[in-house]
């Protein structure tokens, strides 16, 4: 299935599936007579909550998507990890973070020199020994055709390609030869990023804040799709557009770490819980950064990943 939460206007959530010809929403707060009154609550209703959602949408009649907006699937969520999972936007990324940095210097050729030949903004030795993540901003998540303001701090402004999955049930020392069922299902992650804020902050080596901590810099979206509909994860294509124009892709194959090793480690001693956020971090080729191109106001970022759909976003400077 492909769950959304949707509202009609007054900024109410409401749990929905979409129809197979994406042209309609199942309300299942009215179908199951509010047995379901949420997207999270469906979640931690485990297989029995599910069951009874595939059984309402094939019975009830829909409302039009036109008629709505939609939210995040889980908006927001109960809490939310973003992971490094690509190692060809890293190379690519840090390569280009370089540039940036130097360019902002009093000489930019000699700070690029300095910076190459000290090893900053290089792929550290950790990605490469366990997974890296940094927990997010859940309140900062906003959904499909969601307008995204650009902080007031920034002149660099990017979009990150990515997917993830939502936790389906408790997990506390989970080997990832076990994880897979622990899965409920994917969605897409718009990871919005101030480059110049956060290029100055990472030198205190304690992760990423303002360059990804402002209001509405975290879309998600537009549906999440049941693991048991979306399939193999590791075979699925991913294309960001600006404006209409392809500025980059790739493939959920590349993948250095998977889910189910995020899971086993994240899980080492530490429960997540049902409803819990996971996002793969940017595909390589999947942020303005690794082509040295940003984001102008009024431009409107689309994310696709097969089987999802598209998640569209326009970013707006106040």
């Amino acid at each position: 299935m492909k769950l959304v939460t949707y509202d009609k206007g007054d900024g109410i959530g409401r749990p929905g599936v979409l129809v197979e010809d994406g042209t309609g929403i199942v309300d299942l707060a009215r179908a199951t007579d509010g047995a379901i009154a949420s997207i999270q609550g469906l979640i931690e209703g485990g297989d029995a909550a599910l069951a009874r959602a595939r059984e309402a949408a094939r019975q009830a009649s829909h409302v039009k998507l036109a008629d709505v907006r939609l939210q995040a699937p889980v908006q927001p969520p109960i809490q939310m990890r973003d992971c490094l999972c690509f190692e060809t936007h890293l190379k690519q990324a840090f390569s280009s973070a370089r540039k940036l940095r130097a360019s902002q210097m009093p000489d930019p050729e000699a700070a690029l020199a300095e910076m190459e030949a000290k090893g900053v903004l290089a792929i550290p030795q950790t990605f490469y020994d366990q997974p890296i993540y940094y927990k997010a901003n859940r309140f900062s998540v906003v959904g499909h055709e969601h307008d995204v303001r650009w902080p007031a701090y920034s002149n660099f402004m990017d979009f990150e390609l990515e997917f993830g999955v939502y936790i389906g049930k408790t997990a506390l020392d989970v080997t990832a030869a076990e994880a897979r069922p622990y899965i409920f299902g994917y969605t897409i992650f718009n990871d919005f990023t101030a480059r110049d804020a956060q290029t100055a902050e990472m030198g205190g080596q304690l992760g990423p804040a303002k360059g990804k901590d402002f209001d509405t810099a975290n879309p998600m979206g537009p549906c999440l799709v049941t693991a048991d509909e979306f399939g193999d994860p590791y075979d699925k294509m991913m294309i960001a557009r600006v404006n209409g124009e392809e500025w980059g892709r790739g493939s959920t194959s590349t993948m250095f770490w998977s889910f189910e090793q995020l899971i086993e480690h994240i899980s080492a001693s530490e429960t997540l819980r049902p409803g819990e956020f996971l996002g793969s971090g940017t595909v390589g080729n999947g942020c303005g950064l690794e082509h040295m191109r940003f984001l102008n106001p009024g431009d409107v970022v689309e994310l696709e990943v097969e089987g999802i759909g598209t998640l569209r976003n326009r970013i707006v400077k106040p």
